[in-house]
């Protein structure tokens, strides 16, 4: 491994003389700065992370709080994770990852100790008590998720009321006169989760709007459960015809549930989807979704988050634009 005496020898300095050029703590001539710096290419130093960050007064890692709690999918939420990484390398910061549930005493463990520049917060409630203190920081933070007041914050995600109401306008389009949401895990609704309610708010509001009938049912993650709603459904609602799902780890076995109560998809009912195409696209009968673009929302949330760190003005909210895609699982309903 190539040390700081290393680059000090080859570019014919002291070692303190390296620590200052990569510290700024003293001035040094141009011409000196640029040799070290030639010499820290030629020889492939890499900064240790605190020297490197006395130069700007900054850690060069952003704090990912991701809590890890009951109802949440992990395949998805790790595709969120890991977009939120790749992005942070490409602008050379590492990520701090968070997962326990600590609320405001975690943000301010992290802020005292400056070991992150910056938050990025996911699993966002409605009214989410950690935005007072958000609001405070020293550290700009974004969010990945919407609360029910965005003043003095910046927020970005996929518009769920919007996924939830292009589903019904498809399903209304088709004929289809009674729909039901099969929806999140019971405890994201008790915990205020902001995109599984603005799911609900957008289903509900474009059933009204096209005054169809509809229900909405919470439903635990499990095949069990996905088989025991479906069976409920179709007792409670005969004239059920179509169904939107927002519970990934579910979609499947709710398919299997109703293929097993003898319903054909999509000749007896349809099924819209809001869900990663990764589950929609190879599922054996391709399932009509609305994409979720986790990439997309990981990388958007630290543009911004980089904007912020170097003083520039950024939007409260950015809302990304839904994607439907038209699969074999939707059709007119029975005659």
């Amino acid at each position: 491994m190539v040390k700081i005496t290393d680059v000090a020898a080859h570019a014919g300095v002291s070692p303190s003389t390296v620590s200052y050029a990569l510290s700024g703590k003293r001035p040094i001539s141009e011409e000196t700065r640029l040799r070290i710096e030639r010499s820290i290419r030629e020889l492939g130093y890499r900064p240790h992370a605190g020297a490197r960050s006395l130069a700007s007064s900054r850690a060069r890692v952003l704090a990912l709080v991701l809590p890890l709690r009951k109802g949440m999918h992990l395949p998805v939420v790790m595709q969120f994770a890991t977009s939120v990484v790749t992005a942070a390398r490409d602008h050379d910061h590492d990520v701090l990852l968070l997962t326990q549930s600590e609320g405001e005493e975690g943000l301010l463990r992290v802020s005292h100790s400056a070991m992150a520049d910056a938050f990025v917060i996911m699993d966002v409630e409605i009214d989410d008590r950690r935005l007072p203190l958000l609001r405070t920081l020293a550290q700009p933070s974004v969010l990945i998720g919407y609360p029910a007041e965005t003043a003095g914050l910046t927020c970005v995600d996929l518009d769920f009321r919007q996924a939830a109401e292009v589903c019904v306008d498809h399903l209304a389009a088709l004929g289809h006169r009674r729909v039901a949401l099969v929806g999140s895990h019971p405890e994201v609704y008790v915990r205020g989760t902001g995109f599984a309610r603005r799911v609900a708010a957008g289903f509900t509001a474009a059933a009204d709007r096209h005054r169809l009938a509809s229900s909405v049912h919470p439903c635990v993650d499990t095949p069990v459960a996905a088989h025991a709603l479906a069976g409920q459904l179709v007792r409670d609602h005969p004239d059920l015809t179509a169904v939107v799902v927002h519970n990934e780890p579910i979609v499947q076995p709710l398919l299997a549930a109703l293929a097993a109560l003898g319903l054909r998809v999509p000749r007896d009912i349809s099924v819209a989807a809001i869900c990663p195409d990764e589950i929609a696209e190879p599922a054996a009968t391709p399932i009509t979704s609305v994409a979720m673009p986790s990439a997309e929302v990981g990388a958007r949330a630290v543009d911004l988050l980089m904007a912020k760190l170097q003083g520039a003005a950024v939007p409260e909210t950015t809302m990304l634009p839904v994607r439907l895609t038209v699969r074999a699982t939707t059709a007119p309903p029975p005659a």
